[in-house]
């Protein structure tokens, strides 16, 4: 990679991760007034706020951190298959987490915190590299 390649992955992932924190702030947002609020169960709870979380992140990178003047609905089908995989596995976990009938309590929202974590490494190199490998830097 040349020094100018270097910079603007550098710059893309610095971009990637400040969307990734407002996304972030969405989700830990919309859980709290769900989970707290509301009294949703958990699992209800977190699955309305990461989908919410996804719409605006996939949103704000597509046309800022990937610029990116591929087809909208392609890509988001293929950011909703990366979903279909994340979802029920990061579900699962939290429910393994943070209920007792699985015998640990973890805080819930340490939980959703490391599972953000998670889902932001995985997400930004999904998109990267299968996503918006094709049309990086495409749109005006």
């Amino acid at each position: 990679m040349n020094e100018n390649m270097t910079k603007n992955e550098l710059i893309r992932s610095v971009k990637f991760l400040f969307f990734s924190v407002s996304a972030g702030v969405i989700q830990m947002g919309s859980f709290a007034l769900l989970n707290e609020l509301l009294h949703l169960d958990y699992w209800f709870s977190y699955l309305i706020s990461l989908i919410l979380s996804v719409i605006w992140n996939f949103t704000l990178n597509r046309k800022f951190t990937f610029k990116s003047a591929a087809n909208v609905p392609v890509a988001m089908l293929k950011v909703a298959l990366f979903y279909v995989i994340f979802t029920p596995l990061s579900t699962w976990w939290t429910a393994a987490l943070t209920e007792l009938s699985y015998g640990i309590m973890w805080n819930e929202y340490v939980v959703v915190v490391l599972t953000m974590v998670i889902n932001f490494v995985t997400e930004y190199i999904y998109d990267r590299f299968f996503v918006f490998a094709n049309s990086l830097d495409t749109a005006k």
